[in-house]
């Protein structure tokens, strides 16, 4: 680990890792010694078990790689998990990174609600041969519920009612209401995961491996680098040597001092990675006000026209084409802003990234003084789609919005020190995405504010606690169409369309109501038509 540009900070950092020495930081971690976060245990003592998680997977790797053997050999051409937030991510990185190896399935991570997303999935698969991992921690996630309602429909019309469960596999917690339903429809298997590992923090475990094992990556080899960084995060001799603490305190330190957009960038190869570390960091600080925004995915601008509140961190894979990259670190080491590099040899070196983040994770919400392990403001945005959709099924409309605040009168409220999010409730297209990092460059450009971009969804399973909870230095624009297809659920009064809608209104009533700056701005003209209009206001 690289530090440089630390500059006048390094006397802060070196008093932070001081006091974390003093306080046997370490050691209590090991010891699942929850007062190193909070006097209170809940929700910390019975969350750290991916500290020692790939002591048990490790010992099921033989299994895992014959279920994949069982898979290929029966047929399945996709694998289709439906999943949310830490459910989905890792497993969307670990394919984005290594694809299927030869003659295994294709691996489609669907964690959308969007309609157009839900039928071009349709489009590709043919449901007698995908197989579905129905895959969430606590069973009763709306999302993945109501895409295997859907999916089940589908097999069943395609392989007939009595055989349907063979195409599904569960991964969650112990007597979750999913276990339950795996059971009751006769999935054709069930992956029971430790139950003291949040979300978040559980790609090591089931529910990034079993994914990861049936497109044929080598999970052993993933688990032997974690392991590795495990290692050096437990042995160390100094603090400033363990690779997990030292990135933990640089992120927590400069947070404290106002550089709380930490921005990632990476060689090709991982260009995925920022999504797992953007839910990772976003819903473990992100609460009591204070908070570290992950900048995932924006553009590189100069130097100059960046502020003064972020630390750069960038993730160099050896053996990838270097030449965007190292152009970058270059030009951030001219410019004197803050940097951290991440050197590693190569993709499988994700195992010990993950590992390293999530200590890191852990260690900088000790020095913010915050609980890394829950998640107290997602209930809110939860509770507001169920009102949505309660007031939908009275009245056969979703609520109107009160909001009026136009894009424009939004940024003109940006402040030093913001950042500005943008939620986007369309199909992702390489289009929309083209369009969103524009617009991203632009903003930064001219504003000299941070950007963040998700698509609805995914994002409230990711930066939305951040977004409630953490500091009101938010700007949060939100991006809504009225969809040419729908799609029904069966057995639920409403449709794709209308949850969709219903998520992205309860949140931007969720927003509105913990004093966030909020404008809305709706399409008409299908997905994205009118989203070029938005880069006309900003000239």
């Amino acid at each position: 680990m690289e530090v440089t540009n630390i500059g006048n900070y390094t006397d802060d950092i070196e008093a932070t890792l001081a006091e974390l020495k003093q306080r046997n930081i370490v050691e209590r971690i090991w010891k699942k010694d929850h007062s190193i976060w909070k006097p209170d245990p809940t929700e910390i003592t019975n969350r750290l078990g991916w500290l020692t998680v790939t002591d048990l997977i490790r010992r099921q790797v033989a299994a895992l790689q014959s279920f994949a053997s069982e898979v290929r050999e029966d047929g399945f051409r996709h694998v289709v998990l439906l999943g949310m937030g830490g459910s989905s991510l890792g497993p969307e990185v670990l394919q984005q990174t290594f694809g299927s190896a030869t003659g295994y399935p294709g691996l489609i991570v669907l964690d959308s609600t969007i309609p157009t997303k839900v039928l071009a999935v349709t489009d590709i698969i043919n449901p007698a041969h995908t197989l579905f991992l129905v895959s969430s921690k606590s069973g009763t996630t709306i999302e993945p519920n109501s895409l295997f309602l859907y999916f089940e429909s589908l097999v069943a019309s395609a392989v007939g009612k009595d055989n349907t469960g063979n195409n599904f596999v569960a991964i969650t917690d112990p007597e979750t209401p999913l276990a339950e339903l795996a059971s009751q429809k006769r999935f054709r298997n069930t992956f029971i995961n430790p139950p003291d590992i949040g979300g978040r923090y559980s790609v090591l475990s089931y529910f990034g491996l079993v994914p990861s094992a049936l497109i044929g990556i080598d999970i052993a080899v993933l688990l032997d680098r974690a392991e590795r960084m495990r290692k050096e995060c437990t042995e160390a001799k100094s603090l400033s040597e363990n690779p997990g603490t030292k990135l933990g305190t640089v992120m927590g330190t400069l947070a404290s001092l106002g550089l709380d957009k930490l921005t990632l960038f990476t060689s090709p190869s991982i260009g995925s990675f920022g999504l797992w570390i953007e839910q990772l960091v976003a819903e473990s600080t992100g609460k009591e006000g204070k908070g570290i925004v992950p900048v995932a995915g924006e553009p590189f601008v100069e130097p100059v026209r960046y502020g003064d509140d972020r630390l750069f961190v960038c993730l160099r894979v050896s053996q990838d084409d270097n030449s965007a990259i190292d152009a970058v670190i270059d030009k951030l080491k001219d410019s004197g802003q803050p940097l951290v590099v991440l050197r590693i040899e190569d993709k499988l070196d994700l195992g010990a990234e993950f590992f390293r983040w999530e200590f890191a994770t852990a260690v900088a919400g000790a020095v913010l003084g915050i609980h890394p392990f829950n998640q107290p403001n997602v209930q809110a945005a939860k509770e507001a789609t169920e009102a949505m959709l309660q007031e939908h099924m009275h009245t056969g409309e979703l609520p109107r919005t009160d909001v009026t605040e136009s894009f424009a009168g939004l940024l003109s409220k940006a402040r030093s020190g913001d950042y500005l999010a943008v939620m986007v409730y369309v199909q992702q297209t390489p289009e929309v995405d083209g369009m969103m990092t524009e617009l991203r460059c632009r903003i930064v450009e001219r504003h000299a504010v941070a950007t963040t971009f998700g698509y609805g969804p995914r994002y409230l399973h990711s930066t939305g606690q951040l977004h409630k909870g953490g500091p009101n230095t938010g700007l949060f624009l939100f991006i809504t169409a009225d969809y040419e297809r729908d799609v029904p659920i069966p057995g639920r009064p409403y449709s794709f369309g209308v949850l969709a809608g219903a998520q992205a209104l309860g949140d931007l009533r969720a927003l509105k109501s913990a004093g966030r700056r909020v404008a809305r701005s709706h399409l008409s003209r299908g997905d994205t038509g009118a989203i070029p209009e938005l880069l006309s206001e900003l000239g």
